[in-house]
This record gives structure tokens, sequence and C-alpha cells, in this order.
């Protein structure tokens, strides 16, 4: 007899399989979606040996293409997952069932049942902590402060502004999140099973289609839209009765919760202020004579790195794109 644990509801055949999978991949993987090129002469001369803590020189590096699940994020919020389909992301409010009454809460459970025996296609529900960040209520406490329309007021926010700092330094400070994903297939996968899952034959049919056609068309993408659309709009007025205000996410705190839940435990959060990866941080130098680091510029990977003024030599290899 062989038993196999789990952990975070996985098995440890999967698990297995996904380190070898790891393992057989490659380590270097760049944003590229025209194409890697080959790395310059200078970056290829030593690269950095983690296990040993050296450098290996002449050791050369194999840049491939990331390929994220995510392929991009329309002005709307829909998140575009190539063949896979599209998803929205929404922010569901919560309720204290604990306060309410016996036959409330009796209430709140028919009501999140109802929603749940709508379904007939994929739902996540997410509950995702995070770190809360009090430095901006923190300065706009002590810069109204002095505005207040008494001292003893002007006191109290100072005094305020001063415990969340305290709490912010000697404290972890989470905060929880509930995110409804939606998700709805490009293809529909024809009759469904007694359990609103397609049945195995259609499986079958739709991965043979997708073999031959492995292009998805405008059309079939904007009909899949419209379905998402309308299964938002059917949990929002299905949670409502039961307290639970549903929000989707537009464009930009979509692209917020991905790249978050992508680098999860960075010390810099997401934000529109952050230079995007196919940007160039640009600085002016006070000096043009002068060729050393002017500044320090910060990605949105929370990874710092000294920049310059480019020579006029440089911006004309750049612009020929042998830079």
């Amino acid at each position: 007899m062989l038993a196999l644990g789990q952990r975070d509801g996985i098995s440890l055949d999967r698990l297995l399989a996904a380190a070898i999978r790891q393992r057989l991949q490659p380590r270097h993987r760049v944003a590229a979606p025209e194409g890697v090129r080959p790395a310059p002469e200078w970056l290829t001369a030593q690269v950095a040996t983690r296990d040993r803590g050296a450098t290996a020189p002449g050791s050369g590096i194999s840049p491939v293409a990331l390929r994220l699940p995510a392929e991009g994020v329309t002005e709307a919020g829909v998140v575009d997952l190539g063949v896979d389909g599209v998803a929205v992301v929404a922010v569901a409010s919560t309720v204290n069932s604990a306060l309410r009454t016996p036959g409330e809460q009796e209430a709140l459970v028919a009501s999140f049942g109802r929603y749940l025996h709508s379904l007939t296609a994929p739902v996540q529900v997410l509950v995702r902590a995070e770190r809360l960040d009090l430095s901006g209520q923190i300065a706009e406490l002590r810069q109204a402060a002095p505005g207040l329309p008494h001292p003893m007021l002007e006191a109290a926010a100072r005094e305020h502004a001063d415990y969340l700092d305290q709490l912010r330094r000697s404290t972890d400070l989470l905060r929880r999140q509930v995110l409804l994903v939606l998700r709805e297939p490009v293809r529909v996968g024809g009759p469904t099973d007694g359990l609103g899952g397609a049945s195995p034959l259609a499986t079958l049919r739709a991965r043979r289609e997708r073999a031959r056609t492995p292009g998805v068309s405008e059309g079939a993408r904007r009909a899949a839209e419209t379905r998402l659309v309308r299964r938002l709009g059917e949990a929002t007025e299905l949670l409502a009765p039961a307290g639970i205000a549903v929000t989707p996410l537009d464009a930009g705190q979509a692209t917020a919760v991905l790249a978050a839940a992508c680098n999860p435990d960075s010390l810099v959060p997401p934000s529109a202020g952050l230079a995007g990866a196919d940007e160039v941080i640009t600085t002016t130098a006070a000096d043009p004579a002068d060729d050393e680091p002017i500044g320090v510029a910060r990605s949105a990977g929370g990874r710092s790195q000294t920049v310059r003024e480019p020579t006029p030599s440089e911006v004309d290899e750049w612009e020929g794109g042998d830079l």
C-alpha cells in the first residue's frame, strides 16, 4: 500500500512532477513578446552561481521568452487568457454572520446557496492577505492637522498619526481581501453533465477542435466577454440580498492584483507610478560631462539599479539596434 500526502490541496505526485518540470525548464526568462535576442557579451562574461555563491567566468546565458497565462488586460478590466478564454476579477464585500440572528443567518446561507445553484461555469472565490500600508493615511493626518478648527483636534490628529506610525513599525499589518474570479472559455464546450461541467465527450471534441484551429477569432472572444459580463451581473444581483456587494476591478486594479499574485513578497507595492517592464528609465545629469552614475531607479519588482545619462555614442548604438 502506498499513501501520498497533500500540501495545500496538491498531492505529492503532482508536487514531484512540478519540481521535475521546473528543474528541466530554462532558468532565465525575459519579457520579450517580439522574440528573444542574444544576450550581450558583457552580460554573459560572468554569471552568478547561486548554489556556490560565486561567479562562473565564461558561462553563457540562454534566455527564453516569459509566457504568462494572462496575455493582457483590456480597458474594461477583462483579463485575456489567450486560447484559455477570458476572465474578470471583482471584489466582494464581507458579511459578519455572528452578529445576525439565527433567522438572518439562514437567509444569508439561502441567498448564497441560490447563487451556487445558478453556476454553470468556473468560479473562484479567492481570499488573499496582503500587507497593509498606512503611510498614506499617516501623511494625510499630519498634513490636515494644522488646518483643524481647534488646537485639541489638531493634537488628537497628530497623536493618532503617531499611534498609526508606531503600530506600523511594531506590527506586521495585514488585510484580507475577497476576490470573485469568473472565467469564460472562448469556445463553448457543448452539453454539460448533471454537475454543470462539460461531458467527457464534449471535452474530447473541444480538444480536437483546438488542435485543428489553434487561433481564436475576434467574434468568439467578444461573445465570451459578453457572456462574462452577463454572469458578473447575475452574481451581483444574486449576492445583493445577502448584503454582499460585488465591484469589478478596472484595468489598473486588475493588473495590480495579478502583479501582486506573481510577486507576493515584494516590498514595493505595485502602482501606476512605477515604470513598466518595457519602459526606459531616464534622468537628467547635473553635469553632462560627468560619466558617473547619477541616480537609482527602482522597478516594479523591487530591484534597484544604478543609472546614468547615456553618452552620444551609446545613443547612436541604441538607435541602430546594436545596444
